[in-house]
C-alpha cells in the first residue's frame, strides 16, 4: 500500500503514418495540474479505483484511505465515524460497495479467548481480490487445517452483538424505595394508579408491571404522609432531563427515598362537642326541659320528689 517508488513516466510512442497527434491543449476553463514530484509519505492508487463508474464518491475516498494506512491501524466502522464526520450508516454502506467490488476482505474469525472478530483485508487491485476470494478447488479433496491467526493487515473490530448471551453483564436491581408503616392495600392500590398515570405526563415514564411493583410502597409512604397525590406527582416529574434517561424507574426509586417528605406533627384527637338534647315539655309541670326523649323534668320525677 505504502509504495516508495513512484510510477515511471509512459514511453513516448512513435507516431505511425497517417496519424495525426491529437491537440494536447486544454479546453478554456478545464482541469489544470500543478503537480509535485512526491520522495516520501505518498500512495500509488490505480486509476481503476478513483476513477470508478460505480463507487460512490464516499467509496471511492474510503477505499484511499484504507489503502494509505498502515498495517495494524484501525478501520473498524466506529473507529472511522470518529475520524470522518459522515456517520456511522454512510461508513458501513461505503464498506459494503468496496466489498462487492473487490477492494475489501472482511472476515469473522474466533480468537483464542472465545471472541468473535473481523478481519478486515484491502485489496490494491479488485481482480486479484476475486481470484483471492474464490481460488481453483485442489486437485485432493483433503480438508486443509485451519491457519494460525497470524499479524493481521489491520487490527481486529470486535462487535458486542456477536458475544455470548451468558456473558453480558446482569441487570442492576433498582435502588431501595421506601416502606409505609401500615401497607394497607387500598393504599398501595393508589400508589400503583399514581404511578400508571405518570405516562400521561411523560411517555418515558411507561412502566413495567414488575417496576410498578417495586415503586408501589415508596409511593404509599408519600401518601401515609400526608403527601397528596397532586404533591408525589410533582416530585417524581418534575425537572426530568431532556434526554439521557435509559432507566426511568431507577430515576424515579432515587426520587422517592430522596426527597421523602417527614411525618406530619403528631394531633391529639379532638375532644368531641358535649351532646346537646332536644326540648321536651314536661308532663307534670308543662315546663321546657332538655332530655332526649319526652317525660317528667327533674323537678316532677317521683324520686327527687321523695327526697324532698
Amino acid at each position: 500500500m505504502d509504495t516508495r517508488n513512484p510510477s515511471a513516466p509512459p514511453r513516448v510512442q512513435s507516431p505511425t503514418a497517417g496519424h495525426k497527434p491529437p491537440n494536447r491543449q486544454p479546453r478554456p476553463g478545464g482541469l489544470a495540474h500543478d503537480n509535485t514530484r512526491h520522495t516520501a509519505r505518498f500512495t500509488v492508487i490505480g486509476n481503476h479505483l478513483a476513477q470508478h463508474h460505480e463507487l460512490s464518491l464516499l467509496a471511492i475516498g474510503l477505499g484511499v484511505h484504507l489503502q494509505s494506512l498502515p498495517k495494524g491501524a484501525r478501520v473498524d466502522i466506529k473507529s472511522l465515524a470518529a475520524r470522518f464526520p459522515e456517520g456511522a450508516t454512510r461508513i458501513a454502506a461505503a464498506l459494503r460497495e468496496l466489498e462487492a467490488h473487490g477492494y475489501l476482505r472482511r472476515s469473522r474469525e474466533r480468537v483464542p479467548g472465545g471472541r468473535i472478530v473481523t478481519r478486515t483485508v484491502s485489496c490494491n487491485q479488485p481482480a486479484a481480490a476475486r481470484r483471492h476470494a474464490a481460488p481453483e478447488p485442489a486437485p485432493e479433496p483433503a480438508p486443509e487445517p485451519a491457519p494460525e491467526p497470524g499479524p493481521a493487515v489491520v487490527r481486529p473490530e470486535e462487535h458486542a452483538r456477536s458475544e455470548p448471551r451468558e456473558k453480558r453483564a446482569p441487570r442492576k436491581p433498582l435502588p431501595a424505595v421506601p416502606r409505609p408503616a401500615h401497607p394497607a392495600p387500598v393504599l398501595l392500590q393508589e400508589a400503583a394508579g399514581l404511578l400508571a398515570d405518570l405516562r400521561r405526563h411523560d411517555p418515558r415514564l411507561l412502566l413495567s408491571a414488575c417496576d410498578t411493583a417495586h415503586l408501589a410502597p415508596g409511593v404509599a409512604a408519600w401518601l401515609e404522609r400526608d403527601a397528596g397525590s397532586a404533591a408525589v406527582r410533582h416530585a417524581l416529574t418534575a425537572g426530568l432531563p431532556p434526554e439521557g434517561m435509559r432507566r426511568p424507574a431507577a430515576l424515579l426509586a432515587h426520587r422517592l427515598a430522596d426527597r421523602l417528605p417527614p411525618p406530619p406533627p403528631f394531633r391529639a384527637p379532638a375532644v368531641p362537642p358535649p351532646a346537646t338534647h332536644p326540648l321536651q315539655t314536661c308532663d307534670g309541670c308543662d315546663r321546657a326541659f332538655r332530655a332526649p326523649a319526652p317525660g317528667r323534668c327533674r323537678d316532677c320525677r317521683p324520686d327527687h320528689l321523695e327526697a324532698t
